[in-house]
């Protein structure tokens, strides 16, 4: 056996040698001081008014604090623009994920154009599509990019979402976030009703704009598992 034949061969992305031509992966660790081939795809879980999106916010700031460098993607955030909001307030500017964008090539053309990419945040994760979560395990596995995944596990009819679903088959960590939200009851909510006119609905699309304000004309409000089952909305409705 030759020494060419017993190299190790390397998917992560090339790094950048002394006089910036690209060199293979001898080097341990990467541009930002990580170990090779140690990124990971995680999703962090949990009902509306959770603090997901506060969440995607704070991990992106903390990662970039410390030098790494990161894209910042969602898919029809409550603003309707390409942008991360949050209900206290927060804002970043983001990348809208449409149904042809693939995030691999939305990272090689950063590269391509002398950027660094460490990571993503990808933002209400539960709306990509399934080849878009396939698209995230490839950049960790193949680009050594670290994804993490922010979104709802199940629709108003408490169904898992596709992508949340494969997310939870594919991703390396599953983490609910332990922000604490309450029915009107007082008991832990757990799932998310749509409610138009008043009223809970249980048939229609998967995906319909809303928000958690009473004056929606469709808005969804979480509620513990009793009352999403008995449809009641409790003494505001």
């Amino acid at each position: 056996m030759t020494d060419d034949a017993a190299a190790p061969i390397c998917l992560a992305r090339p790094l950048p040698g002394p006089d910036d031509t690209r060199t293979g992966c001898a080097a341990a660790r990467g541009l930002d001081g990580r170990p090779l081939h140690a990124a990971a795809l995680k999703f962090f879980w949990g009902p509306m008014d959770c603090g997901k999106s506060t969440m995607a916010l704070q991990m992106n700031y903390n990662h970039a604090r410390q030098g790494r460098r990161g894209l910042v993607t969602t898919r029809i955030d409550r603003s309707l623009g390409p942008q991360v909001t949050t209900r206290i307030g927060l804002a970043h500017s983001a990348i809208e994920v449409t149904d042809s964008l693939d995030l691999r090539d939305l990272v090689r053309d950063a590269w391509a154009e002398g950027l660094r990419v460490d990571y993503l945040i990808c933002d209400e994760a539960s709306f990509y599509n399934l080849e878009h979560v396939e698209q995230m395990a490839e950049l960790v596995d193949n680009y050594d990019v670290d994804v993490y995944a922010f979104g709802l596990a199940t629709d108003f009819r408490s169904c898992l979402f596709p992508a949340a679903q494969r997310l939870f088959e594919l991703a390396d960590e599953v983490a609910r976030i332990q922000v604490e939200v309450l029915c009107w009851c007082g008991r832990e909510g757990l799932l998310n009703a749509r409610v138009v006119d008043g009223r809970v609905v249980r048939e229609g699309a998967q995906v319909v704009i809303g928000d958690t304000m009473d004056s929606a004309d469709v808005r969804y409000q979480v509620l513990c598992r009793r009352h999403y089952r008995s449809g009641e909305l409790g003494p505001r409705s």
